[in-house]
């Protein structure tokens, strides 16, 4: 027999996950990433070169903060979208192809790779990204 996520199972998890504000630091920091990874199940954090320089930083998302779409098959966590700012190009690899997000012990999350990659250059250049997490009722390989 194969596992079946139900509905409602799914409401409550990204509820307590993402909504939930009774676990200390809960937040999740929403990361760049500079090397050409493709994200796959079995990556952890170390999997991604964090972008450096450029005024490049973390950015934490509240958990509390995130609107949690029940009404969706299956269900969604969005966060507002983010905007980081720069004040020139990255040190090192200057091209970011992702994002990643951690928990607050630095366990990877979820990641993503970019439709379009962005090379930062010039002071004010911005990257806008809106974080969503979907859970899926696919089949595991």
């Amino acid at each position: 027999m194969a596992l079946v996520l139900a509905d409602v199972g799914a409401d409550k998890i990204l509820a307590k996950y993402f909504k939930s504000t009774d676990a200390a630091d809960n937040d999740l920091r929403f990361r760049l990433y500079t090397n050409s990874a493709t994200p796959a199940d079995t990556d952890t954090a170390g999997t991604y070169n964090e972008a450096a320089g450029g005024g490049y930083a973390v950015i934490t998302l509240t958990t509390g903060a995130w609107s949690i779409a029940s009404a969706n098959d299956p269900s969604d966590a969005t966060a507002a979208q983010q905007t980081w700012t720069f004040t020139g190009s990255l040190t090192g690899s200057a091209t970011i192809y992702g994002y990643f997000v951690t928990d607050g012990d630095g366990t990877l999350i979820f990641a993503e790779r970019l439709g379009t990659s962005f090379t930062p250059a010039n002071n004010g250049d911005q990257l806008k990204l809106t974080p969503k997490f979907q859970l899926s009722k696919g089949t595991p390989a």
